[in-house]
């Protein structure tokens, strides 16, 4: 149904409950109204209708509840108040109902845009108002929250017009100009709401629009003179060591944070903070790990997940699915993004060297009709299983075995349709990503398997278009990671070492060379990253199957090495001889990704060496006095 004419019914209704003085029951269906079609000008002269039958505004009030109301019944609340002239209760009103629902049109009320307006209302209630709004609202606001908002912001810049004496206002005015990108307003509001009263809030909004505009040596003197004065706001240590950190001076900021720790150990910020500015010193993951692990025991902590998601956010595997970098896919893409080409187009494909499966399932979303051969298969065979395995996902049929079809048969209907749902590119963290999955627990780990091969199209939105049209491989890379994070969950009461969900990854990790194993390593490091007691065990199975994949790159493509390094290098609890030969391999893969095709001869030689050395040395006979080490283990053992 149309919103307006739903709105509309609403009235309707109400105003048959006001002609039969059911006056609670009208109020209810007016909050209906407004919470459907917020700026329905029928709405409000029915509200007006109820205050007269109700015998006025203080009367009406009474029947609007307050217990979890709607928004619409907010709204009905603050118009009230404004026709009674009450501002004080007025303002925040609107202001929490535009905080809310920022999107949509709430401010755009008659009252509000009064032009006499800003000489009536009392400059505290503005500022109580816009305390309420900055609340909720992100920094900068987006373009399109900005007309929702804007009205407010009208008002608030005309009271501070019309109250040039009050500093609170200024200063509240300030981080509202600051959301809109006004900063240098921003600045200048502070800056006067300071001159006017030299207190604590005002030194610290004016450092935050002076770091907004861009001036963040002036922003740490403000800061750092007002914690000279007034050492007890632990909030504001937390700031002048995040604006070290973004200058690039992260061991500065650490020395801020000690200090606020001393304050109060447990702060929900500093903590965090604290391991973003030694992950920036350090590098690595370990600090990741680190902050991950303190938001699992503190998912209150908002300021935690958000700076976990900000450290993650570029990093491949930590917050994204992994590129793919195979021949066909970078030919798929060139075909994709020339005008003439279009779906029902019969493409055909020849390659010197077989490459993943996936790579088909790829290209044959982006081009159904298309046809793709292979003439050879590269020594060591990429189709060969690192170990046995129990769920081939894969067959591969002709004379030469060149052909790779999928193994299993489709999935159901309604499986393939989840998967669909939930399939992210990307997400603030591993163990979000985890989290995310868990609507697929309930799936056959069957269907789950089978999605992997049998990829669904992308959604049908501006996003799934773009897939489509430009990056297929990367929805079918997304697809697989979130089958093999569904079968991470499925029975997951059963101890990690002797469960069906571990021993169905490890099948999809060490099988035939494909992106599945890539999607079935992610899995397992999200759930590595969940549960410390499957960490151990998790890196060992990610080492193996990197030094495998790194022994075959010396002698031909392997497309997965930089990848699988790359989950390595997020298992921070290994041994530093494991970080350091994935780093090693990392640059080494990276490094020869980007040479011409006229240096394949050269491939490897930076790691075999690394690689022979490691295996000699794990190789060596131990003593038996010693404890076995983690890289001895890993060679000791298979699966």
């Amino acid at each position: 149904m149309d919103e307006r004419l739903e709105a509309e019914g609403e009235v309707a209704v109400a105003r048959l409950a006001i002609g039969s003085g059911d006056l609670r029951h009208a109020a209810v269906h007016l909050g209906n109204a407004l919470t459907v079609a917020p700026q329905l000008p029928d709405a409000y002269e029915a509200l007006a209708e109820l205050a007269v039958a109700a015998g006025g505004n203080a009367a009406a009030l009474e029947l609007f509840s307050t217990d979890e109301p709607y928004l619409g019944t907010v709204a009905c609340i603050a118009q009230l108040h404004a026709a009674a002239g009450q501002w004080d209760s007025a303002l925040p009103a609107l202001a929490s109902v535009i905080g809310a629902d920022p999107e949509r049109p709430w401010a755009d009320v008659a009252w509000l845009a009064d032009p006499a307006l800003p000489g009536r209302v009392p400059p505290d209630a503005v500022t109580q108002a816009v305390a309420v709004l900055v609340r909720t609202l992100p920094e900068p606001l987006p373009p399109q929250l900005r007309d929702g908002v804007g009205p407010f912001y009208a008002l608030v810049r005309a009271c501070v017009t019309a109250h040039p004496g009050h500093s609170l206002l200024h200063t509240m005015a300030s981080t509202l100009a600051r959301r809109f990108g006004d900063t240098a307003e921003a600045v200048a509001w502070a800056e006067h709401a300071r001159s006017l009263e030299p207190g604590h809030w005002q030194a610290v909004v004016l450092g935050g629009a002076l770091r907004a505009a861009g001036r963040p040596d002036e922003a740490l003197a403000v800061w750092e003179a007002e914690i000279a004065r007034d050492p007890s706001d632990v909030d504001l240590y937390v700031d002048v060591a995040e604006l070290h950190r973004h200058g690039g001076r992260p061991a500065e900021g650490l020395a801020w944070l000690d200090r606020a720790l001393a304050v109060e150990p447990e702060h929900p910020k500093a903590l965090p903070a604290a391991f973003a500015l030694r992950h920036a010193v350090d590098g690595g993951t370990a600090h990741l790990l680190a902050l991950s692990d303190h938001l699992r025991s503190h998912p209150e902590h908002g300021y935690a997940a958000a700076l976990l998601a900000e450290l993650c956010e570029d990093e491949p595997w930590l917050g994204h699915v992994h590129s793919a970098s195979e021949a066909s896919v970078n030919v798929l893409h060139q075909m994709l993004a020339n005008p003439e080409s279009a779906r029902d187009h019969e493409i055909e494909l020849l390659s010197s060297a077989l490459e993943a499966p996936s790579t088909r399932l790829a290209v044959r979303m982006g081009f159904p009709n298309s046809k793709i051969d292979y003439q050879s298969v590269a020594a060591p065979d990429p189709r060969v299983p690192q170990y046995e395995v129990g769920t081939p996902l894969w067959r591969f049929d002709g004379p030469e075995g060149l052909d790779a079809r999928p193994a299993l048969d489709p999935p159901s209907a309604a499986s393939a349709e989840l998967v669909r749902e939930i399939t992210a590119l990307a997400w603030p963290a591993p163990v979000a990503a985890y989290d995310h999955a868990v609507r697929l627990s309930g799936l056959d780990p069957a269907d789950l398997l089978a999605v992997c091969v049998h990829p669904p199209l992308p959604r049908e939105d501006g996003q799934g278009a773009y897939l489509l049209g430009r990056q297929p491989e990367m929805w079918v890379r997304a697809v697989q990671v979130f089958a093999c994070l569904g079968l991470a969950h499925h029975r997951a009461d059963e101890p990690w070492e002797d469960s069906r969900r571990r021993a169905l990854l490890l099948d999809l990790l060490f099988g035939p060379e494909d992106w599945t194993n890539e999607a079935a390593g992610f899995a397992l490091l999200a759930t590595a990253w969940s549960d410390p007691s499957a960490r151990e065990d998790v890196g060992v199975r990610l080492v193996d199957r990197m030094m495998a994949v790194g022994k075959a790159w010396r002698e031909r493509d392997a497309t997965s090495l930089a990848s699988l390094c790359r989950l390595v290098l997020a298992c921070p609890w290994l041994d530093k001889t494991f970080l350091d030969l994935a780093g090693k391999m990392l640059s080494a893969a990276v490094e020869f990704d980007a040479r011409s095709p006229e240096d394949e001869a050269e491939r490897g030689a930076a790691i075999t060496a690394e690689l022979e050395a490691r295996q000699s040395r794990a190789a060596a006979p131990q003593d038996a006095s010693k404890p076995r080490s983690l890289l001895s283990r890993l060679f000791g053992r298979t699966r």
